[in-house]
């Protein structure tokens, strides 16, 4: 999908199309305040935003610890540790075919699971006993998105590190391929992965932590959908590679990926049509338990 630049100060009137249950836990409300997206048109937004019919693609890769913690915005801030020191890397795509008030855009999500100042950091354990952690989560390192509208709503009320760049996302030959390009048009990340997979129903709510004006934001997200599902858990012992899922460019935004040291085949493949899902304003109830300044 090329991206769109242009906007007005209208909100799609597509209301009506999110009458499925999962939507219905949520009580719709206008921003306190409107958003001012240049300097002439400002938007009051409804939240939590809705996404209705989304194409989603979620692959886990192992990558080096150390390399990870350095894109950590503060050391009180732990990825998961991984044996072989190692901690993982989330590439999420979506296809958003309907979104609350605003016009269909595609997204990659780019994210490391990580603890907010643990007092320990057991290997593996918060990823497969999430209640168990409150302070654990997704920190989201680089968000490419198709749309500027989508690009300034994230940067200005999360602090997501969006950026404007051309994302395609498309299925052949039971595989789903995701590429996103730098701004002059190279590729400079391209996945390909399967799109079969045992069935499993996904009902699940995370929190992001993002960064905004200096403060550490927790931000809760929530999906429904029917996945197929690939696990590979011979990777977690293994270095070695049977399979080439990734592929990352030469290039300013590829730089960045070629420092994890990420392998290229994946410990886990998820993939879903028609998934529903929803993100939340910034939790006005948390409280950092560390000093971002």
């Amino acid at each position: 999908m090329k991206p769109t630049f242009v906007y007005d100060d209208k909100l799609l009137e597509n209301e009506d199309r999110f009458t499925d249950p999962f939507f219905k836990r949520y009580k719709l409300k206008p921003a306190d305040q409107p958003l001012q997206l240049d300097k002439q048109i400002r938007k009051t937004y409804l939240f939590p935003t809705f996404y209705r019919d989304v194409t989603c693609s979620i692959a886990i890769f192992l990558c080096n610890y150390e390399q990870a913690e350095k894109l950590m915005p503060h050391p009180e801030i732990k990825p998961i540790k991984m044996p072989n020191n190692r901690s993982l890397v989330v590439f999420s795509s979506y296809i958003y075919n309907e979104v609350l008030g605003i016009q269909p855009y595609n997204e990659v999500a780019m994210s490391i699971p990580i603890l907010v100042n643990p007092s320990r950091n057991p290997m593996v354990l918060p990823l497969v006993l999430e209640n168990l952690f409150k302070n654990f989560g997704y920190y989201v390192f680089s968000m490419p998105v198709t749309s500027q509208e989508n690009c300034i709503r994230g940067n200005e009320i999360w602090g997501l590190p969006k950026v404007v760049q051309e994302i395609d996302i498309y299925e052949e030959k039971e595989q789903v391929i995701t590429i996103v390009k730098e701004y002059d048009g190279t590729p400079y990340l391209t996945l390909t992965l399967p799109s079969t997979g045992k069935q499993k129903k996904f009902d699940v709510t995370s929190n992001l932590y993002t960064v905004l004006n200096g403060d550490l934001l927790q931000n809760e997200t929530s999906f429904q959908g029917d996945f197929t599902i690939q696990r590979n858990m011979r990777k977690l012992l293994s270095i070695e590679n049977r399979s080439k899922a990734i592929k990352i460019g030469k290039s300013p935004h590829g730089d960045l990926l070629n420092q994890l040291q990420i392998e290229e085949e994946p410990l886990q493949v998820r993939f879903a049509k028609g998934m529903n899902s929803c993100f939340h304003l910034p939790n006005e109830r948390y409280k950092a338990p560390i000093n971002m300044g």
